[in-house]
């Protein structure tokens, strides 16, 4: 089949970085010195509160002052992983990390290019305009301000580049497009079997926790949020930010992003879990080659590709260079690889504009209707959306975008891009997808898992449904919320938190019951019968209860990534996940010899099998590089909580290549808290570490103790409260 090719290589290219004021000449003294006249005046509006935890309350007398103050004290606190925000988002990572980027690049540029954020920054409203001016604004007088901080590449940034990270995850739906893929069609290479033997760990699963819990199951007559994301740690600051247009919100926001993108307000709360509907579908170009150019086959005719040549510069070790690739797009979208002689492209939301809008105006919503009126842009493509207020109102929405389609297809696989009846037929109204208003149950969970037990008894019905409005099945941590809300009716702030710390790992039960019936089979006179005697004792006897003195957690979770190890790519082959491969399909002798080797493996690492569970498993954070490294030889904290693999509600695993004898978490739990609301909101929460990047702060690792302890502290959401734990109070750039 046809391939592009890399059509130039060009040396010494110039860092393609913007380094002035947009639409400015190089000589426009005036003009800068207006802009910093403008800076010095707002900065003069907000103010920062920071509290005895480091984290900033930003006061502003509009919207638009808040969002300068919050920008610059996100820069306060990590310019740097703003900075990378940025740059990954705007496709020109490869420009401060090397070739090796260019097709991350190629991916985002795929979808975001410079023109069209500004042309879509023109057209927007008139009080989002401000708030970006004000975003870039912030960032701007911080490195006014802070001269001795040298950007790797953006210099100046500019207010359009908000529309560029409009959602509160990195790539977002974007990053579904792998990389390889993208790499071997437009880059000539040869399909490899490409296998991740770096780290011994199971990927730990991406996604998030959300819990609501109505007024009648409540000690206080109140609605409880839990609000816990699972992310790379320090992936989001905890802040606060507020203005006298009503803003008034306290959570986690991404870094470089002017909206929280996880917590609540004074009336209402809102939390984010991964995996709702299918939002991306890829479609099977049939295309050939005409007179030098390339057309695909549509209906009964056909029609050219766009062509579209993209300029990747990279950094190298003698300055810098650029690769151009020639990209190609149907009306689909544009085309990642190829799959049985067809070009495969990939059709995806592209609403920028109106994902930042939405955004921003949840965070404002202080009841149910002006919280569904924001949901009504449909933006929200990646995530569900838990939901509590002040008013007593519990909800829940299993997605946002959701296209309507032709469900004689199967939308999990690629389809026909000739077919016209493969076209998406607009957008589901919020009414015809999976939601819960209040059900009867009191409660609502959702842990990245399919919506049918959300809600226990009052749980939507999948029969009700076309199969593309969910995406993921049940998973243990489901289970494991279920277990712990349903029968519980006097729900506080410290239980809620308890629920969501709860230590039974659901995923072993079955899994220890099938390991006991593989070793019940074994006769007396093999080996293994004695061999594995004494773990086997300690399994059965254990309670699936992570702990960090119990050595059987250690010796079944070694003994599980052992299995997950072995059998990832038969589960993949068969389309499942890879824990419910090893629970339903593995064989006995497998289970055994897995044991075997986990045991193995404690030996040779600890001494003994015999090992406690924290002695293992760890929290570390002794610098503020983005990719964080570890070593047993310095200090770290013992966690107890466990890989959401296993069902573990409260989340910590491993995703950095191990290079260490223990586990050291870097993804699961981060910012975690618990909201009750009412009259007057009462909330507690942990950070994983601290909320600065510097080593030398106080705040780097001031919560590192307490977040492995699963103890949180009080939020201080009011300015009287503030006032009592008072660290510092300042305008920016003083």
């Amino acid at each position: 089949m046809f391939r592009p090719i890399l059509v130039s290589t060009l040396l010494g290219c110039a860092t393609l970085g913007a380094t002035l004021p947009a639409g400015a000449a190089p000589d426009t003294r005036a003009s800068v010195s207006s802009e910093q006249a403008r800076w010095n005046k707002t900065a003069k509006r907000v103010t920062i509160m920071r509290d005895k935890w480091g984290i900033p309350h930003v006061f502003g007398k509009t919207d638009a002052d808040a969002v300068f103050g919050l920008l610059y004290a996100q820069a306060e606190d990590d310019f740097n992983r703003v900075e990378l925000n940025y740059i990954n988002a705007l496709g020109r990572l490869a420009e401060v990390e090397g070739e090796a980027e260019i097709w991350r690049d190629l991916r985002m540029k795929m979808y975001i290019t410079p023109q069209d954020m500004k042309a879509k920054y023109a057209a927007s409203p008139a009080w989002l305009k401000k708030l970006m001016v004000a975003f870039a604004d912030g960032l701007n007088f911080y490195l006014h301000t802070h001269p001795e901080v040298k950007p790797r590449l953006i210099t100046h940034f500019e207010p359009w580049m908000a529309l560029a990270f409009s959602e509160g995850s990195i790539g977002g739906d974007i990053e579904s497009i792998n990389l390889k893929d993208l790499e071997q069609f437009y880059g000539k290479k040869p399909a490899l079997a490409l296998a991740d033997a770096s780290n011994v760990l199971d990927k730990e699963p991406r996604g998030s926790n959300g819990f609501a819990i109505a007024p009648k199951l409540s000690a206080s007559g109140r609605a409880l949020l839990l609000i816990n994301p699972h992310t790379s740690f320090y992936f989001r600051p905890e802040v606060h930010v507020v203005s006298d247009e009503g803003l008034n919100a306290y959570g986690a926001v991404t870094w470089g992003q002017f909206f929280v993108y996880q917590g609540f307000n004074d009336k209402a709360g809102w939390m984010h879990t991964s995996g709702g509907g299918d939002v991306i579908d890829e479609y099977l170009e049939t295309v050939t080659e005409k007179d030098g150019k390339y057309v695909y086959k549509y209906g009964s005719g056909e029609r050219a590709l766009r062509e579209v040549k993209v300029t990747l510069p990279y950094k190298t070790d003698g300055g810098m260079a650029s690769k151009t690739v020639t990209a190609y797009f149907s009306h689909h979208g544009p085309v990642v690889r190829e799959e049985g002689g067809k070009w495969v492209s990939v059709k995806l939301m592209e609403e920028p504009l109106k994902a930042l809008m939405q955004s921003y105006t949840r965070t404002k919503a202080r009841n149910y209707k002006q919280f569904r009126k924001s949901m009504e842009l449909r933006t929200n493509s990646s995530n569900n959306t838990v939901y509590a207020d002040g008013d007593g109102n519990i909800a829940y929405f299993h997605g946002n975008f959701l296209p309507r389609r032709d469900t004689a297809f199967d939308w999990k696989k690629p389809v026909d891009g000739s077919n016209p009846a493969t076209e998406w037929q607009g957008l589901h109204a919020i009414d015809e997808t999976i939601t819960l208003f209040n059900p009867a149950s009191g409660w609502i969970q959702n842990t990245n898992n399919w919506p049918f037990a959300a809600s226990g008894a009052s749980s939507p019905r999948q029969q009700d449904y076309p199969l593309y409005m969910w995406t993921l099945p049940e998973n243990a941590r489901g289970l494991h919320a279920v277990a712990v809300l349903e029968e519980r009716k006097d729900f506080t702030l410290d239980s809620l938190i308890a629920a969501a710390y709860d230590s039974h790992l659901t995923a072993f039960d079955p899994l220890i019951a099938s390991l006991s019936a593989a070793y019940d089979e074994l006769l007396e006179s093999d080996p293994l019968k004695a061999q594995l005697a004494p773990q086997m004792a300690a399994l059965r006897a254990w309670d699936r209860r992570y702990g960090v003195s119990s050595v059987p957690t250690s010796l079944a979770v070694y003994w599980g990534q052992d299995m997950v190890e072995k059998a990832s790519g038969a589960a993949k082959a068969k389309g499942v996940p890879t824990v419910d491969y090893i629970r339903d399909s593995l064989a006995p002798a497998e289970r055994l010899q897995a044991l075997v080797r986990a045991t193995a493996k404690l030996e040779a690492d600890f001494g003994t099998w015999q090992t406690p569970w924290g002695d293992i498993n760890r929290f570390q954070r002794i610098s503020g590089d983005v990719r964080q490294q570890y070593d047993d030889a310095k200090p770290s904290y013992p966690v107890a909580f466990a890989s959401a693999s296993w069902g573990s509600l409260a989340a910590f695993g491993m995703v950095a290549p191990q290079k260490t004898k223990r586990i050291y978490g870097d993804r699961g739990n981060s910012f975690v808290a618990a909201v009750e609301f009412g009259p007057r909101v009462r909330a507690k929460s942990i950070l994983a570490g601290g909320n600065s990047s510097n080593p030398a702060s106080p705040h780097f690792s001031d919560q590192a103790e307490m977040y492995s302890k699963g103890q949180f502290k009080d939020v201080l959401f009011y300015k009287a409260d503030i006032e009592k734990q008072l660290e510092r109070k300042y305008h920016p750039g003083q």
